[in-house]
């Protein structure tokens, strides 16, 4: 993906490393109980990359909003902070999709306020408690911020088998997603709806949000179809399928429950994924209304 003619977002900053004190409960200590048991940890890392924890960090499923720590005193921002080439590279995503749901928002008469990138190493507070680099990128409601230590990137490609920069901008763009339904109100909605609901009723409107969020990402990734080059496309798609929930389930535990899926299948990532890129308007993204 080539995206040299965007200059790095200023929307991002760096944490530095290990990130402190910090309020909140242990995010580490509680994916396994929103996993699901048996699931192990083979998984955590990946999963957490389309956004696991976004459900538990607005309270959708054990309520983490509230009391994390803010930035450390430390931190630096600005574009100066894209200064490596992982780095460089996210920023310039960040700001492709700033301009790109600026325009968006301005057609429907809204304006778009961006959401932070916080870099970080080994472990960061966010507005949503403390979190290791373990369990991958993530967004942040309460604070509006993406943290992202990019040596996921390398796991990413080694790991799971999703290689490119394009499957490393789909993961930015998948947390934008999720900011986008904080904008909208949607993810709000779910959480209060799944406070009524029961485990496996809450874990089936998780689908649907991480579902629109992909679509989200491929919408932003038709908008900016000019910049993608040979193969990127495809990179997006192997991405997706290696985070299915049946998928990883099946790596990590020899067996899938579709009950305990948070994220959808690799069928429905992809699908949900191909359908943003073909069509370019989030209003095909309404993962809420009918079968998915």
């Amino acid at each position: 993906m080539r995206l040299d003619d965007f200059d790095p977002s200023d929307n991002v900053r760096d944490l530095g490393s290990g990130g402190g004190g910090g309020g909140g409960f242990g995010l580490l200590g509680l994916l396994p109980l929103l996993m699901g048991r048996g699931m192990g940890c083979g998984g955590i890392g990946l999963l957490v990359v389309v956004g696991l924890i976004y459900v538990a960090m607005s309270g959708g499923l054990g309520g983490l909003t509230g009391g994390g720590s803010q930035a450390p005193s430390g931190a630096t921002s600005g574009a100066a902070v894209c200064n490596t080439e992982a780095r460089m590279f996210s920023c310039r995503v960040l700001a492709s999709t700033e301009q790109t749901w600026e325009k968006l928002f301005a057609a429907q008469g809204s304006t778009y306020r961006p959401a932070t990138l916080n870099f970080y190493r080994g472990g960061a507070n966010s507005g949503c408690g403390q979190a290791s680099s373990a369990v991958g990128p993530f967004y942040c409601p309460s604070d509006q911020g993406i943290y992202l230590d990019t040596s996921f990137f390398d796991e990413l490609a080694q790991r799971y088998g999703a290689a490119g920069d394009f499957a490393q901008a789909y993961v930015i763009a998948h947390e934008v997603g999720h900011h986008i339904q904080n904008l909208t109100g949607q993810a709000g909605e779910v959480t209060r709806q799944q406070q009524s609901l029961g485990k496996t009723q809450g874990n089936q409107l998780s689908v649907r949000l991480e579902l629109q969020a992909d679509c989200y990402a491929g919408v932003w990734a038709a908008q900016n179809r000019q910049y993608l080059e040979a193969g990127d496309i495809q990179e997006g798609l192997t991405a997706a399928n290696a985070i299915g929930d049946d998928t990883l389930q099946r790596k990590s535990q020899g067996q899938v429950a579709p009950d305990s899926f948070t994220h959808g299948s690799s069928a429905q990532r992809k699908a949900w994924l191909q359908r943003g890129l073909d069509s370019g308007d989030p209003a095909i993204c309404d993962t809420f209304s009918g079968a998915i």
